[in-house]
């Protein structure tokens, strides 16, 4: 039994204060092979990570490994509405529940193995946790739907899977009645939330459509349980399709043993300085229907640790958050970002708070440099801990993905909140993560060194003057994490693995003398002036959206033109309060975004960032426009996973980027 698991099954207490330590020497974090892939110095005589637990080597044997860790503790909890509390069943209240409800869809014809794709559309709730567990017991694949996809691309997914029956949130029931005509396979669809009104099941039954409510085949399978059907390492578990920016969705196939392979990584990469346990506590507020939720919740399940679900509305997310009181938070660096503007915004407010504040966070972030960090010194009683309760109080350890986040904003969280950051990068294709920050790395401008679970290389792209011989290029990875190709999809498969087994990932990155990795931009996203000069547009916008005006910017280049410019949204919070101090208060958003002098303001701010960040003059906009409308998944400018839809984006705004143009020098 090594270490980890001495510390699962005994009573992992907490310490108030943590050690910024690790084995890996900072200056060395990964090692180079003769092939010039790089690997993880966790691995064990060169070799990839697998599992993490011997009896963990599915998703179902996971559960049933933190059931036994929890001592069949709290598993699952949620709460009513914002007046309570949050309510909890146990590991094995859990279990009785997901075999019910697997063995309900065998006994109203959805037949148990892996012939059967099981369409689940619904937002996070305790039912989507129960739905996933069931298909693990009885190896049915998990297909996720979900609103951004749109009809078209629903329609798609239904067919290709050729999905018999969805599991649904009530409000989408009508949609998919709709659907029928298009969907030849779809027979069924079971219920959640509120009851089915007399008219959707009146035309449900005109299409041929039988309607069950969850609570319907949770008695069935309650009075008729079936012996489970347990999945190998090399069952699928999920089709996870990815909505991506152009084009229909493609289904990336995900075995057991990837996810279970992808847990071990993440938590083999953390466990020096944080151990999951059954004390810890995440809160589900990311979508289930991607990966990186799903992955964080099967970490949680096979360490025995607890997750709380969110109310469902991100206005009371907060409410939620310090109610529950997670001690593991995962999030996106726009999120931090605006807990580290707020508290800042708000220590500027008095000269007393501010000497207070900057006196307090100097001599904690000395300790942190000295390597140490906790929440119970002095400066925590006084000045931080209300800061800490923003989050709950607890969290000890938090994961930014999906964009980089400054060195200022991560020292902040290290300072404020006492605890660890650490960076992930990754995407379905590997499951999720495939590089992550080590916890005792205080450093930043990067995303770590692999995981365990994968090898990592740069390959040449010499179109845009990428060698892998300076240590930069497209990414690739490998390993066991790694996807075997899209479902049904031959060619695009043929695109993404090459014939050495290598799934390329489409993104630019450079090796740095450390070993850690730091990801430029997208192949596909990368544009030239017309001096030659190859612009990466997304590593401009995270560089200049740490000006604290910026909310949103999106880089445009033309290739005949000698310069970029760009439009921004700007951060509405900022930008009110910055009005009402000079003079322009009053003003409505959309107004202040037409104002001339605040467009220069934002525009003259963002050109002192650009440069205090050493970005190329040429990268940096010579020309800006404001707008009011953020880019966002329900105006189709931004997917789930919160980037931006380039192609849409100059399409709907070519017009702006011409005018732009029009008032530059030729």
């Amino acid at each position: 039994m090594d270490s980890l698991t001495n510390s699962l099954r005994g009573t992992n207490r907490r310490r108030a204060e943590s050690a910024l330590h690790s084995v890996i020497q900072m200056e060395e974090q990964s090692i180079l092979l003769p092939g010039g892939e790089r690997i993880s110095h966790l691995c064990q005589n060169g070799e990839l990570l697998c599992y993490r637990f011997e009896d963990a080597q599915t998703l179902y044997e996971a559960f049933q490994c933190g059931k036994g860790f929890s001592n069949d503790g709290n598993c699952l909890g949620w709460r009513e509405d914002s007046n309570s509390p949050y309510q909890w069943i146990s590991y094995s209240k859990v279990e009785e529940r997901f075999m019910n409800f697997g063995s309900g869809l065998s006994k109203i014809g959805v037949a148990a193995g892996q012939e059967t794709f099981l369409g689940v559309f619904s937002p996070n709730c305790i039912e989507w946790t129960i739905i996933e567990q069931s298909c693990h017991a009885y190896s049915r694949i998990v297909v996720a739907l979900y609103d951004t996809l749109g009809p078209e691309a629903v329609a798609h997914i239904i067919n290709q899977a050729t999905i018999e029956c969805i599991v649904c949130h009530s409000s989408k029931v009508s949609g998919l009645i709709s659907q029928v005509s298009n969907c030849p396979s779809l027979k069924k669809l079971i219920t959640i939330g509120s009851e089915v009104n007399e008219d959707e099941k009146k035309a449900a039954a005109d299409v041929g459509l039988e309607l069950f409510t969850f609570q319907e085949v949770e008695e069935q399978g309650k009075e008729h349980r079936a012996e489970p059907v347990l999945p190998t390492p090399n069952d699928i578990t999920t089709i996870c399709y990815t909505s991506g920016t152009t084009g229909l969705p493609k289904g990336v196939i995900l075995t057991h043993g990837n996810v279970v392979a992808n847990v071990s990584g993440i938590l083999k990469q953390i466990e020096e300085s944080v151990v999951i346990g059954p004390t810890d506590v995440h809160i589900s507020y990311l979508p289930m229907a991607h990966m990186m939720e799903r992955c964080v919740q099967a970490t949680m399940f096979m360490c025995g640790a607890q997750i709380g679900l969110y109310q469902g509305d991100v206005k009371t997310l907060v409410d939620d958050i310090q109610v529950l009181k997670p001690t593991l938070f995962i999030s996106v660096p726009r999120l931090l970002n605006r807990v580290y503007d707020r508290v800042w915004s708000s220590v500027e407010s008095s000269k007393a708070k501010k000497w207070l504040f900057e006196t307090a966070y100097k001599n904690k972030l000395a300790e942190v440099e000295r390597g140490i960090l906790r929440r119970n010194s002095i400066w925590d009683w006084i000045v931080f801990g209300k800061i800490q309760k923003l989050l709950g109080g607890n969290v000890r350890l938090i994961l930014s993905a999906s964009a980089p986040i400054s060195e200022k904003v991560v020292a902040f969280y290290q300072v404020a909140f006492g605890c660890y950051l650490v960076e992930g990068y990754g995407q379905t294709e590997v499951t999720s993560a495939c590089t992550m920050s080590l916890p005792a790395d205080t450093g930043c401008g990067h995303v770590g060194p692999p995981l365990a679970s994968a090898k990592v290389k740069v390959v040449d792209v010499p179109d845009l003057n990428y060698f892998a011989s300076n240590g930069e290029g497209e990414i690739c990875f490998k390993g066991p994490s790694c996807t075997s190709g899209y479902f049904k999809e031959e060619e695009k498969t043929k695109a993404l693995i090459d014939e050495d087994g290598w799934v390329h990932s489409g993104d630019i990155g450079k090796w740095l003398p450390n070993g850690t990795l730091k990801i430029t931009d997208r192949v596909k996203h990368i544009f030239k002036l017309s001096q030659g000069l190859y612009i990466a547009p997304e590593k401009v916008e995270n560089v200049c959206s740490r000006s604290p005006f910026i909310a949103q910017m999106f880089l445009y280049g033309d290739s005949l033109r000698s310069s970029c410019v760009a439009i921004v949204v700007p951060d509405e919070e900022v930008l009110t309060q910055w009005a009402g101090e000079h003079d322009k208060g009053g003003k409505s958003f959309e107004e202040l975004c037409t104002d001339e002098d605040i467009k220069k303001m934002i525009f003259d701010d963002l050109q002192s960032v650009a440069r205090k960040e050493n970005l190329n003059s040429l990268e940096i906009p010579k020309a800006i426009e404001l707008i009011s409308e953020a880019f966002s998944v329900e105006n189709d400018l931004q997917t789930p996973t919160f980037k931006i839809k380039r192609p849409a984006v100059k399409q709907r705004y070519k017009e702006v980027f011409d005018e732009l143009y029009s008032k530059l020098p030729a």
